[in-house]
């Protein structure tokens, strides 16, 4: 049985602060410790800590509809913990009739459910923020777009009972908690959990999950921000109203509509917005231009809930806009990869993408300010040169 009776703690993961870490550091740090098929490399990653285990894909790595799980993002608020399958349990509690308990065998039983879904952290983009915040850096690559497959929430919630007071569902992981932090544990509304595609995940991209990414349980909310989907899983927790936690009361919240970006009153974020980003050409690159005049621009798409139905590029300071075409793939949940043949002429450019949503959201010039530098959605902008062959 792939990883059974196994533990998963990278010792080399444990001896970062939350610097930027230097890759030959990280590698050699790393060649002492245990490998797992697909697990995140040292050069598959731009890493910000390995503590606290944070790191995103390199636009160059943006190729494939499917991101591979090695450049798939990771980003822990936690330590990541040991996981002792013998001991592992996951439990169903709270506002439900029968209260269950799984061991790890009990939960390799249960029928499984696929989705593919773009998980992005609620923080991506945090860079391109004027004034600047504080907090990870994330540039473009804290997104990926993979197929998990697992147990359906809604049909353990429905072996466990709801009793009529069940509103929300909150997750709770095995993460380590550092003295003078919080446990990261969200809810969502009953509502979401209860939809088809929300899953206890097992699996990621056909394999069981890393370490880094959850293993061996992970809750999948599609088309809302990361955070919800919390790792390592151990207690789904159904409770007659929001989670009262740190994660819930204070981070991943954002000014309600018509309010100050700095005000107090705030809600909790839930779904993703309407968002592209350009992988190619590379930003602040030189671009040789081919025989054929032609320079191919491609990157991604999506939308959270809603799936991305169209996507424009401008080179000329945005005073016109040319469609792209969208890649085959399409999933509700999942990105759209999309390609746009350019001739340019040798001199200076800003290539910008621009999405909008099935609901007819425009990702907008210049998104809300908020001081955490959340959901960071401005039309993407790469400067690069063409020259001439």
């Amino acid at each position: 049985m792939l990883f059974a009776r196994r533990q998963f703690l990278t010792r080399g993961m444990q001896l970062f602060g939350a610097a930027l870490v230097p890759s030959g550091l990280l590698a050699d740090l790393l060649q002492s410790a245990p490998t797992v098929a697909g697990a995140p490399q040292p050069d598959d990653l731009i890493w910000y800590s390995s503590r606290y285990l944070t790191a995103e894909m390199p636009m160059d790595r943006l190729n494939s509809w499917i991101t591979p799980t090695k450049n798939f993002f990771v980003r822990n608020n936690l330590l990541m913990p040991e996981i002792d399958l013998d001991r592992w349990r996951l439990r169903i509690t709270g506002e439900v009739e029968k209260p269950l308990e799984l061991t790890f065998r009990d939960f390799q039983q249960l029928s499984t459910a696929s989705v593919t879904n773009t998980l992005e952290c609620a923080g991506n983009g945090r860079a391109f923020f004027d004034p600047q915040i504080k907090g990870v850096p994330w540039r473009r690559g804290g997104v990926g777009n993979a197929l998990f497959r697992g147990p359906r929430l809604h049909n353990l919630l429905e072996k466990a009972g709801l009793k009529s007071t069940a509103r929300h569902v909150a997750f709770k992981g095995l993460d380590v908690v550092p003295t003078g932090a919080q446990e990261f544990i969200r809810s969502i509304p009953i509502g979401k959990a209860l939809e088809p595609a929300t899953l206890v995940a097992s699996h990621m991209n056909d394999q069981p999950l890393t370490p880094a990414h959850g293993f061996p349980a992970r809750a999948l909310v599609p088309g809302w921000i990361g955070s919800c989907s919390i790792k390592w899983l151990c207690e789904i927790r159904v409770l007659s109203q929001e989670f009262n936690g740190f994660y819930m009361k204070s981070a991943y919240r954002l000014p309600l509509p018509g309010s100050s970006p700095r005000e107090s009153r705030t809600e909790a974020i839930k779904s993703l917005v309407v968002k592209s980003i350009i992988a190619h050409p590379a930003e602040n690159s030189t671009v040789a231009l081919p025989p054929s005049g032609v320079i191919t621009v491609s990157g991604a798409a999506w939308g959270g809930e809603r799936a991305a139905r169209k996507i424009e590029i401008s080179t000329d300071d945005a005073r016109s806009w040319s469609p792209a075409t969208f890649g085959s793939e399409q999933e509700k949940y999942a990105w759209r990869l999309w390609k746009y043949d350019w001739r340019p002429r040798p001199g200076a450019y800003v290539i910008q993408s621009r999405a909008t949503d099935d609901a007819g959201h425009v990702q907008p010039a210049h998104p809300r300010w908020n001081s955490s530098g959340y959901l960071w959605n401005a039309i993407d902008r790469v400067r690069v040169t063409v020259q001439a062959a």
